[in-house]
């Protein structure tokens, strides 16, 4: 075991949608004392997320659904958001590909792996990998919206990319996921012209 971080106890709370556990640990602080202390870690599992952009006509699918902790909080009936799941024990590859089928309604091919990251390190246990892919309305084999028995009701938005940008400044895409991958989409150009 690592002499700088010692797991002390690990209590699960609860087991549901996630595992709720409450971690006791003990680590060597950089100013080399040492610190005890408990945190409460919630892991839903890792996923995957997806920007799908066309770039000849500079747009991009998003998705709207309800988010339970979105409403609770800030009494928002929805979200608006990239295209996401977990992964069940799937590759990050092989699970977006099926995720964009079943909420977006298009087949994707060879979707390009961007970069993961922990979506908030402090607490949750999910790592998110990102990809980029390109769409056009003939990849459109699908109604999409999700799945009934996952209790999902997804409507698939097409916007500009730009359009997009500005509902970031307005207040009406607050998703983390989403306001990376429309960053990553402008810094890097992704769109025709651009």
């Amino acid at each position: 075991m690592d002499e700088n971080i010692r797991i002390l106890g690990r209590q699960i709370i609860s087991r549901g949608f996630g595992l709720l556990e409450k971690v006791s640990i003990d680590r060597r602080r950089f100013d080399k004392g040492r610190q005890t202390y408990s945190r409460e870690l919630y892991d839903t599992g890792d996923g995957a997320a997806i920007l799908l952009y066309d770039p000849s006509r500079s747009t991009v699918i998003l998705v709207r659904q309800f988010r339970l902790p979105a409403f609770l909080a800030d009494n928002r009936e929805s979200l608006i958001e990239v295209c996401a799941g977990k992964l069940e024990g799937d590759d990050p590859d092989v699970c977006i590909v099926k995720e964009v089928a079943e909420e977006t309604g298009f087949t994707i091919k060879n979707p390009q792996r961007l970069f993961e990251a922990y979506s908030s390190p402090g607490s949750f246990a999910e790592k998110l990998t990102f990809f980029a892919a390109p769409y056009s309305a003939q990849d459109r084999t699908g109604k999409g919206g999700g799945l009934d028995h996952e209790a999902e009701d997804i409507e698939v938005l097409e916007l500009t990319l730009d359009d997009a940008l500005a509902m970031i400044e307005t207040g009406e895409i607050v998703d983390a996921k989403t306001i990376l991958l429309l960053q990553y989409a402008k810094m890097k150009g992704l769109m025709k012209g651009e």
